[in-house]
């Protein structure tokens, strides 16, 4: 257990993960004594070492090589900074600036992915803003031939679908533009189960509107996540663990799937701190060399998406932690100014 641990081997098991962090080479006794002013011999700092080998934190990829963290090492040394990580005041102004100045909601989360991948020299991901319920705001209907229509419904101020209907008997765009003003009428502001509890006696023609619309906005809710943005693919794999091509390959393919998010999601769903996964703690094999530090973003009970970094377990995680939890931040504040917070 962590909490056994003497306050030496603390800051020494701590050195270690720093230090294989920012160099990727196992750290000897000789280097902790060199540059750490521990006040204890070299045979002193071995015996610790030994003993956070015997316990799991830390291994040795060679029996004469200096030791490297392990995913207990790790998840220590990420409880022991994750209250004490913040980011530079100049990078959160930059970083507040940048969004700020973007007039497109969508460019919000594709530059917000960007700007983390290049702080962090990893994948960042931005999943778009979901709503929990969506309520219809409008729907318009676009007469393409007499019998084949297009319907666009907005279902949120950053959702717009379209679906291509077709008729039984032909119409005008006439009667398509009041079938669109009746169905606005009743169904503003409504979710799909309230739509289809209305009872209007519609037209043939309004209820096939009304049932697309509702398979719509069910479909809508039923999404885990909304488009995912990712960025710094090339960041990652450019780091020494990603050397063997077999490797490259393996993260290239994971990341293109996609559907390795899921679980992750879902399970950060339910907490709203950041959420760090380490190696073999994602109990999925193709992530086990792999850390994501997530969080949410947005106004709880309305709109909400995901964020997060995805890197080696050697990623630099005060660096992450600090740059996923100040962006949560920024984004939350820029939803709320378009979803309103009432």
């Amino acid at each position: 257990m962590v909490s056994d641990l003497t306050s030496r081997r603390r800051a020494i098991l701590n050195i270690i993960v720093a230090e294989y962090i920012a160099t990727a080479m196992p750290v000897a006794s000789e280097t902790i004594l060199r540059n750490y002013q521990l006040g204890v011999s070299s045979a002193t700092i071995r015996n610790d070492m030994a003993y956070l080998e015997q316990e799991g934190f830390i291994a040795k990829p060679h029996t004469s090589a200096g030791s490297i963290p392990l995913v207990k090492g790790y998840r220590h040394y990420v409880e022991s900074i994750a209250k004490d990580t913040e980011l530079p005041l100049e990078e959160q102004h930059r970083i507040r600036d940048s969004l700020r100045n973007l007039e497109e909601t969508e460019q919000w989360f594709k530059v917000a992915a960007a700007m983390m991948a290049r702080l962090v020299g990893n994948v960042a991901l931005v999943t778009f803003p979901k709503a929990r319920r969506y309520h219809l705001k409008h729907l318009e209907l676009v007469l393409l031939h007499e019998f084949l229509v297009l319907l666009i419904v907005v279902i949120s101020e950053t959702v717009l679908r379209q679906q291509f209907l077709t008729f039984s008997e032909p119409v005008t765009q006439e009667q398509l533009t009041s079938i669109s003003n009746k169905l606005n009428t009743h169904y503003a502001g409504l979710t799909s189960s309230q739509i289809l509890a209305k009872k209007l006696l519609p037209t043939a023609e309004e209820k096939r509107v009304t049932e697309a619309v509702a398979d719509m906005m069910v479909a809508e809710d039923e999404l885990d996540y909304h488009a995912t943005y990712l960025e710094g693919l090339r960041l990652m794999l450019g780091q020494p663990e990603f050397i063997r091509k077999d490797r490259m390959l393996r993260i290239m393919e994971l990341m293109e799937a996609r559907d390795w998010l899921k679980p992750m999601l879902r399970q950060q769903a339910e907490t709203e701190q950041v959420q760090i996964v380490i190696g073999e703690e994602s109990h999925d094999e193709s992530l086990k060399d792999l850390s994501l530090v997530l969080s949410r973003y947005g106004i709880p009970q309305k709109a909400r998406g995901a964020i997060g970094v995805i890197g080696p377990t050697r990623m630099d995680y005060r660096r992450a932690i600090s740059t996923v939890n100040y962006m949560s931040q920024v984004l939350s504040y820029l939803v709320s100014g378009v979803y309103g917070e009432d």
